[in-house]
């Protein structure tokens, strides 16, 4: 089932609770994971982080959610059993590629998978990374993409990988670097695009009292530690990507203004947008303390913004791009073309569908504001919670209807994203087609 929603241009209002950051989330269930015991508090529950519970369990632990969405997790202690199943990675290319270093700590093979998606995602210089670390990964394609079978255990020592494809290997070596005998240190080959990704691994880590630092060119971890966060729990803070849709929303249609809770600051680059869309001339305020925005709409103007370090953020920033006056160059992008689906030619085309006109090149999308009207249209969500959210934000203030084709894939990151509209007064219908 594949399920359309139609959405009338509305003005919202109201007030947003944030959805759990997706980020944290896979870290803590899988440093939850690496630990004896953990209970991880206010966790996003959605599919893609419910992959990395399946790995956890495969890998010998146990992942209990309570009525009140508590995770009771028991782990695997440091020492990861050969899993007695594929590990299927869904759709998750953050669980893919976090278990995949996991999986090079078990004493024998793991196979993982995911979906078609998935499967066509790099992981190259990740498996490279596990080979020169002592372990075996192979690409069953021979194409360094999944199907990936890994054979540990890998011993640790120094590995170089480069910076420029995914934050996430760092982060995947660093978290099975703690528990190895001799620890990683993982050196970039190329400049760390996405770096703030890393901090929030870092962070994590912390908070489960493991030691990890880094340098400007090198990240590193000794061996032999354990995973214990402090008192037993960890609470994961509120998710800044998807923070920016209710924020964006309130930007552009929130006249009498939108209120996001659970916005606490944390490591997370994609907090930038408060900035970008008080840049581009929206009302806003932070109230750090209490992890309060408010946000109201005034009439907005192009910027420039470089989406080097906050990739997830330029779907949200090409549509405050339509809908402001003047030029919206968004720079640095070419990453954003490999994640779920390539980002940047999905939201030009599909804004354009909406009379928007855009200027894309390899590395960059410049949104013509001045140059574009926006109407309703019928548009893809191209399989992409974030390209779905970021067009129903355009519909709000487009002229007439526009209708999202696949919408309920917003599930990945934001399951209540929708509901979350109707409650700020935005008129939308659903539409089931098989």
């Amino acid at each position: 089932m594949h399920a359309n929603v139609t959405i009338t241009p509305s003005s919202v209002e109201g007030t947003v609770q944030a959805p759990p950051s997706k980020s944290y989330t896979h870290r803590a269930i899988l440093a939850s994971g690496y630990a004896a015991e953990a209970t991880v508090r206010d966790g996003l529950w959605s599919a893609d982080t419910q992959a990395t519970a399946r790995a956890v369990e495969l890998f010998g632990g146990d992942v209990t959610r309570t009525e009140d969405g508590t995770l009771e997790i028991s782990g695997f202690d440091g020492r990861p059993d050969v899993p007695a199943d594929v590990i299927d990675c869904d759709n998750s290319g953050t669980t893919m590629r976090l278990v995949t270093a996991t999986a090079g700590l078990a004493d024998g093979v793991s196979v993982l998978t995911g979906d078609e998606s998935l499967r066509s995602r790099p992981q190259g210089p990740l498996l490279e990374a596990i080979a020169d670390l002592g372990g075996e990964a192979a690409s069953t394609r021979e194409n360094g993409q999944a199907p990936l079978v890994v054979t540990g255990p890998l011993s640790g020592g120094e590995v170089s990988i480069p910076g420029n494809v995914s934050s996430q290997y760092i982060t995947a070596l660093l978290m099975a670097g703690a528990v190895t005998d001799e620890g990683i240190d993982v050196v970039l080959e190329t400049e760390l695009k996405s770096a703030p990704y890393v901090d929030i691994t870092l962070e994590v880590l912390e908070a489960f009292g493991v030691d990890a630092g880094k340098t400007e060119d090198e990240f590193s971890v000794a061996g032999g530690q354990s995973y214990a966060p402090e008192g037993g729990e960890y609470a994961v803070p509120g998710d800044f990507s998807s923070i920016s849709y209710p924020l964006a929303a309130g930007a552009i249609a929130g006249e009498g203004g939108v209120r996001i809770e659970g916005a606490q600051p944390s490591a997370q680059g994609d907090s930038a947008i408060v900035e970008i869309v008080d840049r581009m001339g929206a009302d806003v305020e932070w109230d750090r303390e209490a992890g309060v925005i408010d946000v109201t709409a005034k009439s907005l103007s192009g910027v420039e913004v470089s989406v080097e370090d906050t990739p997830d953020l330029l779907p949200t920033i090409a549509t405050l791009g339509a809908v402001a006056d003047g030029d919206t160059r968004i720079t640095n992008a070419e990453h954003v073309r490999y994640k779920e689906t390539d980002r940047v030619s999905a939201m030009a085309d599909e804004l354009g569908k909406m009379g928007v006109e855009t200027t894309e090149e390899q590395d960059s999308l410049t949104v013509h504001g001045s140059e574009s009207t926006l109407t309703g249209a019928r548009v893809s969500g191209c399989g992409d919670h974030r390209i779905i959210m970021s067009l129903a934000l355009a519909s709000l203030v487009a002229d007439g209807e526009t209708t999202i084709e696949g919408a309920d894939h917003v599930d990945v990151s934001f399951p209540g994203f929708f509901d979350a509209l109707s409650e700020l007064g935005v008129s939308l219908e659903w539409d089931e087609s098989p």
